[in-house]
């Protein structure tokens, strides 16, 4: 079986209560993969030593980043990357001047170094210069530059270790732009604070935030996504949603005005995921076709020209996708049979193809980690929980480590139940999913001591 990979661009798409790892991601011009053994493979820019293996050479091929096991999670900046290990610690490196990598220097890193006074980390994201990281009791630290008040400490210094986002609890995923932060929480609202010249923080101003405010008129919100200047909300009724810099059309509305207030993208529904770039946004449908908008002039559509729109287009020839990225020139797709394409821009080897040549079609990514095996889910643990496979046709297994399961609920996207059991209280169980179509659902799990995890499962 081949081995699928879920994955997370910098400007990003996050799916909040998601409890299997990120296991690729894309930064400004390089990405990164974790292999099954938990390992990390880098390709791309390596100007500041962000691909970690010990050197500043670009590579078109993936390269080893050094010294690194157990990691289950990754973010990647302008010129720096961030890596979550599975015993919640942070460690980064690249770029590091203005305190990104939160080891309290501005010392560029060619290998990764351990971020200061962090534990409990569940989530990490990186901006143009800075980093986010999501703590287990809900609350936000962030480190690096403060200029615009990306950091939300109510300042505008620049930290080299994390300091704690101002008055936010309850926060279930977080999102980084070039110079704004955004933040969901767990009743559905969104916050922002940072960086607001094009309305990206959504308040109805264009005022800068040291410190988080809410973005006007979201409620049901399930995923946020940031590009470089403009955000991007999906709702539980699979509608999105966004503001900021619309210069390329990169909102989605018809119209190249900036939004100060969060419009609709036109046109789109049944969405699961969505990613933002420089000037182009991505949405992943429910039926695995991938729509863009906005700024197209590296062939970052993928749709076989260089033209701009200002509504989403098709993604051509592309079928069967579960999740895409944004860099800032190119796209990546993942499909349901664990193979990853990629487009647009590719000077620095970022599309992952063996070549610095750019694609206005989807490529398809060579020697990632891909071959023979188990479906890499099968070997990721989450509070004690497995469940597998992943992506999964006919049936899911789950087991736990500790407890017994007493509970377990199947939800698609939207919010809707499909099926649930109650009072089971075994170790391991199976659950029949062959009627459900094709698409992404989530598994909550609860077990005797009242723990609680959600998983994301892919159904072929």
């Amino acid at each position: 079986m081949k081995k699928y990979l879920l994955f997370i661009s910098f400007i990003c798409v996050v799916l909040p209560t998601v409890s299997f790892a990120q296991v690729m991601t894309t930064g400004h011009y390089h990405s990164l993969i974790i292999c099954p053994d938990s390992t990390v493979l880098n390709w791309g820019m390596n100007t500041s030593g962000q691909l970690g293996d010990s050197s500043i050479t670009p590579s078109n091929i993936p390269v080893q980043v050094n010294s690194l096991t157990g990691i289950k999670a990754m973010a990647a900046g302008q010129h720096n990357s961030v890596f979550l290990k599975s015993d919640s610690t942070v460690w980064a490196c690249g770029s590091n001047q203005y305190g990104q990598l939160g080891d309290g220097t501005t010392i560029d890193r060619w290998t990764p170094m351990q971020v200061n006074s962090l534990s409990g980390i569940t989530a990490v994201e990186s901006g143009n210069y800075y980093s986010l990281f999501l703590k287990n009791d809900s609350t936000v630290w962030a480190c690096g530059h403060n200029n615009n008040g990306e950091l939300g400490d109510n300042s505008t210094t620049d930290r080299w270790t994390p300091v704690q986002v101002n008055s936010l609890t309850g926060i279930i995923a977080v999102a980084a732009g070039f110079y704004h932060s955004v933040f969901l929480k767990n009743d559905g609202t969104v916050w922002a604070c940072g960086d607001n010249v094009w309305g990206q923080l959504g308040d109805g101003t264009q005022t800068q935030r040291n410190m988080p405010v809410q973005v006007n008129l979201l409620t049901g919100i399930t995923a946020v996504a940031c590009g470089s200047f403009h955000s991007l909300f999906l709702k539980n009724d699979g509608t999105v949603w966004a503001c900021g810099d619309n210069g390329y059309g990169q909102l989605g509305d018809g119209t190249t005005t900036n939004r100060w207030t969060p419009v609709q993208v036109s046109s789109l529904t049944g969405i699961v995921a969505v990613a933002g770039g420089w000037g182009h946004s991505l949405f992943v449908k429910n039926d695995g076709t991938v729509w863009a908008c906005g700024w197209n002039q590296y062939g970052q559509f993928g749709n076989g020209t260089t033209t701009n729109s200002q509504t989403p287009v098709q993604v051509s020839s592309l079928t069967g996708i579960i999740a895409a990225a944004c860099g800032t020139k190119h796209s990546a797709f993942l499909k349901n049979d664990g193979t990853l394409w990629a487009c647009g821009s590719n000077v620095w080897g970022q599309l992952g193809d063996g070549t610095n040549t750019d694609s206005w079609t989807p490529v398809l990514a060579a020697g990632l980690c891909m071959s023979g095996g188990t479906a890499i889910a099968e070997q990721q643990q989450e509070n004690g929980f497995q469940i597998y496979p992943n992506p999964a046709t006919n049936e899911i297994r789950i087991k736990t480590a500790e407890f017994r399961i007493e509970s377990v609920e199947v939800f698609d996207v939207l919010g809707q139940k499909y099926n649930s059991a109650f009072d089971i209280l075994n170790s391991e169980l199976t659950i029949d999913v062959s009627s459900l179509g094709a698409g992404i659902y989530f598994i909550t799990i609860t077990d005797e001591k009242k723990n609680k995890v959600t998983g994301k499962v892919v159904k072929m």
